[in-house]
């Protein structure tokens, strides 16, 4: 594991390190203070987990999520002072996986950080036929790979485990807490923001539109449907 902690607070930045090396012990840690050093730091050690603060000094966190979900992938957990929704969902909508509200205790960040770690090894699932919507959606459940219009998509792990279990279920309702349970985990269960956000972060990348939908049709009040067939 390696790990990015972009924090300007000394203190929080060791909590965190020292919570990462419980879980996976010898793990590489950098850390930066500010934005701009978070982003120098991202470019030369391509860390496998990002775990960002909000308030840093300029850039903040919010802007160093964005950049660095324009290059990569890569899980990102936010750090922030601000216990407010409205925040909550902007890091998400700017392509945080995740986001903790400070204080926390170190089992609520292990939780968070091994959750991601999970999500982002997830296996590549040994059962199951691609789903195929109108030619131009195609997922590859075997492959971990998704394509529109035969050009492919680049999904962060979230995403793409958003669609997969959508797409194991091509044509049928998931209710919310199925997918909340299936992509974050039980605790999540109630999180239906988190389902919103990234529902309209796939639709963007596949070329959809909730108005009008192609691919990922709301069903209000109950859940998500695939327009798919087998």
């Amino acid at each position: 594991m390696n790990l990015l902690i972009a924090d300007d607070d000394a203190d929080l930045a060791l909590l965190v390190g020292y919570s990462a090396r419980t879980l996976w012990p010898g793990c590489r840690i950098a850390t930066a203070g500010d934005g701009h050093a978070a982003l120098q730091a991202f470019a030369s050690q391509r860390p496998d987990l990002v775990v960002l603060d909000v308030t840093m000094p300029p850039p903040d966190g919010f802007e160093v999520c964005r950049q660095i979900r324009a290059l990569s992938s890569v899980p990102i957990l936010m750090l922030t002072a601000r216990d407010t929704i409205l925040d909550e969902v902007k890091a998400l909508d700017l392509g945080a996986d995740d986001y903790l509200t400070k204080p926390f205790d170190h089992l609520t960040l292990n939780a968070r950080l091994r959750a991601l770690a999970r999500r982002a090894g997830a296996s590549p699932s040994d059962s199951g036929e691609p789903a195929v919507e109108e030619d131009t959606l195609f997922v590859d459940l075997i492959a971990r790979e998704v394509r529109v219009g035969g050009v492919a998509v680049d999904l962060t792990p979230t995403e793409y485990l958003l669609l997969e279990a959508l797409a194991r279920r091509p044509g049928a309702i998931v209710p919310h807490r199925a997918l909340l349970e299936r992509v974050w985990g039980a605790e999540y269960a109630h999180d239906t923001h988190y389902l919103k956000v990234f529902v309209n972060r796939l639709r963007r990348k596949l070329g959809d539109d909730a108005a009008h939908p192609r691919h990922i049709q709301t069903c209000r009040g109950i859940g998500y449907r695939l327009i798919a067939t087998p």
